[in-house]
């Protein structure tokens, strides 16, 4: 990250390089938004269902105790 700054400063730029400069980050920001969504959905796929229930008894309670 730290390169890319560096070479960005060293280069002359004026606006229209800018645009596409914004427009790039822009482009990658939503790429990277879409395969981190990706992956947690893929990841929450894998892990096994919560019960669609709530239990409000005490496990004591229904052991009889």
């Amino acid at each position: 990250m730290l390169l890319l700054i560096t070479l960005l400063q060293d280069t002359a730029t004026d606006f229209n390089d800018l645009g596409k400069l914004m427009l790039g980050g822009f482009a990658a920001a939503i790429l990277i938004a879409v395969v981190l969504t990706v992956v947690r959905l893929k990841l929450r796929g894998k892990r096994p269902a919560a019960p669609s229930f709530i239990s409000i008894t005490s496990a004591e309670k229904d052991r009889g105790e």
